[in-house]
C-alpha cells in the first residue's frame, strides 16, 4: 500500500486523514467538507482501521473495538449477577451433591441453574475466557490508539495549514494588528506565566499544556488489566483460599488446602454483666447478652507435608485469641472467628441391658465424630455398627440419608451378637430412642445416658496472595481517572499569513475553560476577538 501524498509534499502513512507535515485534512471523507476535525488520534493512523487482508489483522480488528469491548464487559456483569441468585456450590450450607442440593432447594430453578453450570460460574472456562477476552481487549485497544497519538503529538509542528487551523472547534481570524510583533511577545509571556509550554517559529507560535491528561485513559487501561490479572491469578492453586472448619474443644484439625494444622484450646463465649449497661434493657430473667466470641486457637506446620503417606509431624508456629475482626495471622494465612456450636454434641453414653431380666450388660460409648467398627461390651457380648447417619433424615422415597457431616441429629443400625444371638440381632438407634428390626423381638436394649457435649467454634480459612496486587491495579486505575478527569490538554495556535492572523484553539474537555482562558489573554494584549465554537457541522454554536 502506497503513501499517502499531501499538496505540501510529504508523505503519510496510509490510514492518516491529517497531514503529519502540515495538518491539512488528506482524507477523501474529509478534505473536501467544512466539518469539525476530529482530532482525538491527531488523525494519524491506526492499524485497526487500515489493515484487514490476514487473519492477523481480523483479529487484531476485533479485540481494537471499543463497541466489542463494551459488549463483553455487559455479558460479564450480567453473568455475574445471575451467579448471585442461588449461593455458589461452594458456599452450599449442607455437604450434599450439587446436582442433588440446586433441586431440592431451589425446585426447578434451582435445577435449571446446576444444568446451566451457573453453581461454578466463576471459575467456568466460558467465564475466565471472558475475562481473558476483555483483558487482551483493553491490551489491543490501548496499543492500537497510544501509540500513533504518541508519535503525532511528539513530532507536532508549529505551523500548519490554514485549512487545519479553521476547522478547529474554537478558531477565529481578524486583521493583523498594529505592533503584532511586539503583541506576539506579550502574548507568548503571558502563556508561559500559565504554565503553556510554548514553540515558535517566526510569527506562528504553539502553546500546550497537561498533555499528560491525554495518557490517562492509558493509565487506567493498565490499571484495569493489572486488577485483571490479580482477579485470574486466584484460579492458580495456592494463590487464594477461601475454606471454613469447625474443630472442637481440644481438637487438632487440618486446616483445608494447607500445610497446617489448628487446634481449638478453648471456644469461650462472654456475656455482658447487668452491671455493664448503663439503663435497663428490658431483659427477661436468664437472658443473656453476648459480649465476645473468642478462640484459644494454637496454629502447628506440618513438617512432613511434602512426603507422601508420611505421619504428620507438628511444629507449634504461633497461638492466638482469635475474636471476631481479629484474626490469627500467620504469613498469608488468615483464620476469623465466623461460627459457634456451644454445648454441641460429642459422644453418646449407652448401656446395654438384657429387657427380660432388665439385667444391665455394660456400658460403651459412641464418638460421634469417630466412632469405632465395634465395641466390646464383655467377653461375651460385642455391639457392631452397621451404618451411621450423623444427621439422619428420611429421603422422599423413604430411604435414610444423612444431611450433614455433622452430628446435629445422630442414628445407627446396630447388631448385638450374644451367645443367645450369635448372627447378631439388628436394632436402629436414634438419639434418646431405639428400635428393634421390624418383625423381630430383640432380648436385648438400650439405655440412655447424659452424652457428652463440647463447644464448636467456626473459622473462615482465608489466604489472598493476589490481593497487593489488586490494591496496585486499583491504585494505578484511579492514578490514571485523575489525570483525566481533572487535567485537559489545551493546545493554542497562532500564526500569520500576510494580513491575517489565524487563532485558534483545542483541549479533550471543557472548551469553556478554554475559550474563556484565550479571551483573557488577549484582552491584556489588546487585541479584541470573537471566537467560534462550532459543532461538527462546522457552523458556529
Amino acid at each position: 500500500m502506497e503513501d499517502i501524498k499531501c499538496h505540501c509534499g510529504h508523505a503519510n502513512p496510509v490510514g492518516t486523514y491529517l497531514c503529519e507535515a502540515c495538518g491539512n485534512p488528506i482524507g477523501e471523507e474529509i478534505k473536501d467538507n467544512n466539518a469539525v476535525l476530529d482530532m482525538r488520534y491527531e488523525g494519524a493512523a491506526r492499524r485497526s482501521q487500515t489493515y484487514n487482508k490476514t487473519i492477523v489483522d481480523k483479529v487484531w480488528n476485533f479485540f481494537s473495538s471499543v463497541k466489542i469491548a463494551v459488549y463483553m464487559i455487559i455479558i460479564v456483569l450480567l453473568a455475574s449477577i445471575l451467579g448471585t441468585v442461588f449461593p455458589q456450590e461452594m458456599y452450599i450450607p449442607v455437604p450434599k451433591p450439587a446436582n442433588i442440593y440446586y433441586a431440592e432447594a431451589y425446585g426447578t430453578l434451582g435445577e435449571l441453574y446446576y444444568q446451566l453450570g451457573f453453581h461454578n460460574l466463576y471459575t467456568s472456562w466460558w467465564y475466565v475466557s471472558l475475562l481473558l477476552m476483555i483483558g487482551i481487549s483493553l491490551v489491543v485497544c490501548s496499543i492500537d490508539r497510544i501509540i500513533p497519538l504518541y508519535k503525532a503529538l511528539k513530532k507536532q509542528r508549529v505551523r500548519h495549514n490554514p485549512n487545519f487551523l479553521t476547522r478547529q472547534k474554537l478558531s477565529t481570524q481578524i486583521e493583523t494588528p498594529a505592533q503584532w510583533s511586539e503583541k506576539l511577545e506579550q502574548i507568548e509571556g503571558l502563556l508561559k506565566k500559565k504554565r503553556f509550554q510554548v514553540k515558535r517559529e517566526g510569527d506562528a507560535l504553539l502553546a500546550e499544556k497537561s498533555r499528560f491528561s491525554r495518557w490517562g485513559p492509558y493509565v487506567n487501561h493498565v490499571g484495569l488489566i493489572i486488577f485483571l490479572i490479580g482477579v485470574l491469578l486466584r484460579l492458580i492453586p495456592g494463590f487464594y483460599l477461601d475454606q471454613y472448619v469447625w474443630v472442637r474443644d481440644g481438637e487438632i484439625k487440618k486446616v483445608p488446602d494447607t500445610d497446617y494444622y489448628v487446634k481449638n484450646e478453648a471456644f469461650i463465649i462472654e456475656y455482658y454483666a447487668d452491671h455493664e449497661f448503663p439503663e435497663d434493657i428490658g431483659l427477661g430473667a436468664g437472658d443473656k447478652v453476648v459480649k465476645t466470641y473468642k478462640t484459644k486457637a494454637v496454629l502447628y506446620e506440618n513438617l512432613n507435608a511434602g512426603l507422601p503417606g508420611a505421619e504428620p509431624k507438628l511444629e507449634q508456629v504461633t497461638e492466638h485469641e482469635i475474636l471476631v475482626n481479629h484474626p490469627l495471622k500467620y504469613k498469608d494465612l488468615q483464620l476469623f472467628q465466623s461460627g459457634q456450636k456451644p454445648n454441641s454434641l460429642s459422644a453418646l453414653n449407652i448401656t446395654l441391658f438384657n429387657e427380660t431380666t432388665g439385667v444391665e450388660i455394660g456400658r460403651f460409648k459412641i464418638d460421634l465424630y469417630d466412632p469405632q467398627k465395634e465395641y466390646k461390651i464383655n467377653d461375651e457380648v460385642t455391639v457392631k455398627i452397621l451404618e451411621y447417619f450423623p444427621d439422619f433424615e428420611f429421603t422422599e422415597d423413604k430411604k435414610p440419608m444423612t444431611k450433614s457431616t455433622n452430628p446435629d441429629n445422630p442414628a445407627f443400625i446396630l447388631t448385638t451378637i450374644t451367645p443367645e444371638t450369635p448372627v447378631g440381632e439388628k436394632s436402629w438407634l436414634f438419639l434418646g430412642s431405639y428400635l428393634p428390626a421390624p418383625g423381630v423381638d430383640n432380648i436385648y436394649g438400650f439405655r440412655f445416658h447424659m452424652p457428652d457435649l463440647t463447644n464448636i467454634t467456626g473459622l473462615m480459612v482465608r489466604k489472598d496472595k493476589s490481593l497487593p496486587l489488586i490494591y496496585f491495579g486499583c491504585f494505578v486505575t484511579m492514578i490514571g481517572l485523575v489525570m483525566g478527569f481533572y487535567w485537559q490538554h489545551r493546545r493554542i495556535w497562532i500564526q500569520t499569513e500576510g494580513a491575517k492572523v489565524y487563532l485558534a484553539g483545542h483541549t479533550n474537555k471543557n472548551w469553556f475553560g478554554l475559550k474563556k482562558e484565550i479571551k483573557e489573554i488577549m484582552d491584556k494584549v489588546e487585541v479584541p476577538v470573537l471566537l467560534e465554537e462550532k459543532g461538527k457541522g462546522g457552523k458556529q454554536s
